[in-house]
C-alpha cells in the first residue's frame, strides 16, 4: 500500500426499500491519499487550486473549518486507538473538480500493516451540515469483508428518509479493489448504498479522462442528488423537513 495517491474509479449505487422504491447507479471518482503527504501528479493538489485536489478544511471537524488529519487522530484517540509505527491513516473522498467540492460521504481510514482496523465515515447532507460515523470491532481487531459494524442513524441525509433506525457498514479493501457498504435499516424502510472501484495510481492522464468521462466533477453530483429528489417528489415520497444536527460531531 504505497502507491499514493490513487484513483478509485468505481460506481455508487443506491436501493431505497419501502412502499416507494427508487434505485440508480453512477460512476464516480475518489481518491485514496495519505493526509500527510503534498506529492502527486501535475493536475493534483493538496490545498491549493488545481484541476483536483483535496484540502484539508473540507475534512475533518466542522464543516467548511474542518482540520483534516489531526482530528482524526483526536477522534482515534479519545476512541481509544493508541497509533503505532505500523498504523497508517488514509482518505478516500471525491476531490474538489476546479475549486467546487460537495461530498456525500468521505472515509477516514486507518491501517495496521494490511489490515482496517477503523473508519470514520464522514456524512455531509445538501443543507451545509455534517456528521460522522465511527466504524471498529472490539479492541480495534482487523476488519474483514464479512463483518458488518453498526451505528444508530442521527444525522439528517435524504428529506424522504427518517431519522431513525441504524447503518451496518461494511468494507472491502483488496489489492486492486475496493467495495463500501452502507446500509439504512429502518423496519421495511430504509436505503442501501454502495460504492465499489478499482484502485490504481493517480496519474494526470486518469485525472484528464475523468473529467472528460464525468465532466463537472463533484457539481455533476449535487446535480443528480436534486435529479433523484425530484423523481421521488413525484413518486409521491414523504418530505420531511431538516431537524436540528446532532450536537456530537461523531457517533
Amino acid at each position: 500500500m504505497t502507491n499514493w495517491p490513487e484513483h478509485i474509479q468505481g460506481h455508487t449505487t443506491h436501493a431505497r426499500r419501502g412502499a416507494i422504491t427508487n434505485a440508480f447507479r453512477y460512476s464516480v471518482d475518489y481518491v485514496l491519499i495519505d493526509p500527510d503527504a503534498s506529492s502527486g501528479p501535475l493536475l493534483f493538489s493538496r490545498n491549493s487550486w488545481n484541476l483536483n485536489s483535496v484540502h484539508d478544511r473540507n475534512h475533518g471537524g466542522l464543516r467548511g473549518c474542518g482540520r483534516g488529519v489531526s482530528w482524526a487522530r483526536e477522534v482515534l484517540t479519545q476512541r481509544g486507538l493508541d497509533l503505532g509505527a505500523d498504523d497508517r491513516i488514509l482518505l478516500l473522498t471525491q476531490p474538489r473538480f476546479m475549486g467546487f467540492i460537495f461530498n456525500p460521504v468521505s472515509f477516514w481510514l486507518v491501517f495496521r500493516g494490511s489490515d482496517l482496523i477503523a473508519a470514520i465515515a464522514e456524512v455531509n447532507n445538501t443543507m451545509g451540515d455534517r456528521h460522522s460515523y465511527f466504524c471498529a470491532k472490539a479492541g480495534f481487531a482487523p476488519i474483514s469483508p464479512q463483518d458488518r459494524i453498526s451505528a444508530p442513524k442521527v444525522f439528517h441525509v435524504s428529506p424522504f428518509q427518517d431519522v431513525s433506525g441504524g447503518y451496518d457498514f461494511a468494507f472491502d479493501f483488496g489489492a486492486d479493489r475496493i467495495s463500501i457498504l452502507i446500509a439504512h435499516r429502518n423496519g421495511s424502510e430504509g436505503v442501501f448504498a454502495t460504492l465499489s472501484g478499482s484502485r490504481k495510481k493517480l496519474s494526470n492522464a486518469s485525472i484528464l479522462k475523468s473529467a472528460l468521462r464525468r465532466p463537472m466533477g463533484a457539481f455533476r453530483t449535487v446535480l443528480l442528488i436534486h435529479w433523484q429528489a425530484l423523481r421521488l417528489t413525484f413518486k409521491r415520497a414523504t418530505f420531511r423537513p431538516r431537524p436540528v444536527p446532532p450536537k456530537h460531531e461523531v457517533t
